[in-house]
């Protein structure tokens, strides 16, 4: 009788198993974005990697799911978000908002499989091996903003040729990244025989006394750095600076719309679409060891006209024909 109701059991458990297995394919799977920044200025960004989705033949909350965790600004809770997102168990993480979602990402799971944005070299820092073969669970889209930095010193230089200081605001939440835009400008800065000067913000309040520094320093010229938490603060940022009338140039031209003097960067809406697409495409099956990190290929330009005027600042005839696009 006990060998009759062990095999029946045993029948019961192969019978049973196909449709659990079944019911299981057909839960739609679940997506894990872990965001370094706030959801307050990044709708468009999330925006573009839905689209990237959508190009797969996946739709949130049709036949895929997102789950969202944002950091606001406070990166020293990522590790936490990321592991409450590996314990949900989901299909995917999206690492978003650069360097230390990556790597909170990278320590909380080496067998789920991830995307990230970033704008540091992903090599350099270890997040992964290899820019064509990432090998590992780890895939994702650089910016290489820093390879842009001597580049918006230029470009600020040649706009307000008459200041004598480049000041680099840097959120120091992100050391190492900050440390490598700072050393890119500083070398920038030195060529053209410009002083430079750091400054650092990682709060709302922090980004006010910043700013006040700045208006008071004469013939003085601004670069906001690269960071996530900077770009959900835009509107605080460009609001401040234009009233101190302090010549500005961001790196992406989110900032230049929203009444920021000048942008020079790539185009990060695209780059949350290109991530949305391997996303797509791991769960279709693809393996992130197998897709390589991808660059930007174009970058924009972006000069507002009108802050421009507003500012007092002659916009060089070269420099208008050289930008992608002109805020008027």
């Amino acid at each position: 009788m006990r060998r009759r109701a062990f095999v029946a059991g045993m029948t019961a458990s192969v019978v049973a198993w196909p449709l659990s297995a079944k019911a299981q394919s057909q839960t739609p799977p679940l997506i894990g974005f872990l965001g370094a920044a706030s959801p307050e200025g990044y709708e468009g960004f999330v925006g573009g990697l839905r689209q990237g989705l959508k190009e797969t033949g996946f739709v949130d909350g049709d036949n895929v799911s997102i789950i969202y965790r944002w950091a606001k600004g406070q990166y020293d809770r990522l590790p936490e978000l990321a592991a409450d997102l590996v314990s949900r168990r989901v299909s995917v993480i999206v690492a978003t908002g650069g360097l230390p979602a990556a790597l909170a990402a990278k320590r909380a799971t080496a067998t789920i499989p991830i995307v990230f944005t970033m704008g540091s070299d992903p090599v350099k820092f270890g997040v992964v091996p290899s820019l064509n073969r990432p090998g590992g669970n780890m895939t994702g889209v650089t910016l290489f903003t820093y390879l842009l930095d001597a580049k918006r010193v230029e470009l600020i230089h040649e706009l307000v040729p008459g200041a004598s200081m480049i000041v680099l605001l840097v959120n120091p939440n992100s050391p190492a990244q900050a440390r490598t835009q700072s050393g890119d400008v500083e070398v920038a800065a030195r060529q053209l025989r410009l002083q430079l000067m750091k400054l650092e913000a990682s709060t709302e309040n922090e980004i006010d006394e910043a700013i006040a520094k700045i208006a008071e320093l004469k013939g003085s010229a601004l670069i906001v750095s690269s960071d996530s938490f900077f770009l959900s603060r835009r509107e605080q940022l460009v609001t401040l600076i234009t009233r101190h009338a302090i010549p500005t140039i961001y790196e992406f031209r989110q900032f230049a719309e929203a009444g920021g003097l000048m942008s020079y960067g790539s185009d990060i809406v695209d780059t949350y679409r290109q991530a949305g697409v391997y996303v797509g495409k791991i769960l279709h099956g693809a393996k992130p060891e197998d897709l390589p990190i991808l660059q930007p290929t174009k970058f924009e330009f972006v000069i507002n006209l009108k802050t421009a005027r507003a500012l007092g600042i002659a916009v060089p005839s070269a420099m208008l024909v050289a930008a992608d696009q002109i805020i008027e």
